[in-house]
């Protein structure tokens, strides 16, 4: 058994490295609101506040879920899960997960106060998403629908949602952001599955991954990686987006060896310690930072 500090098993269940798929659309709708004059600080930092909090819910939920499910087992080829290590109890998982999601719904309520009913739609459903993904009765990563949330949630909901809750009036152009920002989070979600699609069928749980296999799995991350950057193409070709906003295909850089990594598992599916993927999602979580970051500086940019 790993042998942690308490703080430092908390830090672990958090997943750190995955949070940039709560900030950067958050980013980038801001970035967008305050290109359009719309920029307004409280709730700029109350949708980050937010976003970070349900990411970090549903990290939680899905330490604790996966491990109640038997998806999480001493065969986990990922990052340490505490609840499966043993390095917090699941009472105190759980109790972290609930106190998160509090928070965030007391943000939400401000939230609500400044944007009304659609941001307490958002919110709401957001909340719901961060325990259906791996709990409830149809725990929707079980059955090949987590992409599907992800895009949503981390994509269209979290760019076009900061937008309105600084403009209270919805964008086309932070909607046209929130696709690209969707597809990019997905391809974190695929690394994750492709990983794990041996261990996560002998535990029934029936990812996209599991379903079609790592052929599919290696096309979908390159055709959401293709998705994001036809974005801010599509973007400067008929909405009048800046050039500079093509600064958002940084985000392929760290996505170069980590599609190494995502590809070298076809030459040889049954000798490869799929173990080696585990960079390829800190990796492709780092492209989504510089995505959004570059989407957001760059429309800036072309601000007069």
């Amino acid at each position: 058994m790993v042998t942690v500090t308490r703080t430092k098993a908390w830090i672990l269940a958090t997943r750190p490295r995955t949070l940039t798929a709560a900030s950067a659309p958050v980013v980038a709708g801001t970035g967008f609101a305050a290109a359009h004059g719309q920029f307004a600080a409280g709730p700029a930092v109350a949708a980050l506040a937010g976003g970070l909090l349900i990411q970090i819910a549903t990290n939680l939920a899905n330490d604790y879920y996966d491990f109640f499910k038997g998806s999480d087992t001493a065969e986990r080829l990922g990052p340490v899960r505490v609840t499966q290590a043993g390095l917090l109890s699941p009472e105190s998982v759980w109790r972290g997960m609930a106190l998160t999601m509090v928070a965030a719904f007391l943000i939400g309520v401000y939230l609500v106060a400044v944007g009304g009913w659609p941001v307490a739609v958002i919110g709401l459903l957001s909340l719901a998403f961060a325990v259906g993904y791996t709990g409830g009765p149809y725990p929707l990563s079980y059955h090949g629908l987590g992409d599907v949330g992800v895009f949503i949630f981390f994509g269209l909901a979290a760019t076009a949602g900061t937008y309105y809750v600084q403009a209270l009036a919805w964008s086309a152009d932070a909607i046209v952001a929130g696709v690209g920002m969707g597809a990019f989070s997905t391809a974190i979600l695929v690394v994750n599955n492709h990983r794990d699609r041996e261990t996560d069928a002998a535990a029934g749980k029936r990812t996209l991954a599991v379903r079609f296999g790592d052929r599919f799995s290696v096309a979908q991350y390159f055709a959401c990686l293709a998705v994001a950057a036809a974005v801010p193409i599509a973007g400067i070709a008929a909405m009048g987006w800046s050039p500079w906003t093509l600064l958002s295909l940084a985000g392929w850089l760290p996505c170069i060896p980590a599609g190494s990594r995502v590809v070298a598992v076809l030459g040889d599916p049954g000798g490869v310690d799929r173990r080696t993927l585990n960079p390829a999602l800190g990796q492709t979580a780092r492209g989504v930072a510089f995505y959004g970051a570059g989407l957001a500086v760059g429309i800036l940019l072309g601000t007069p």
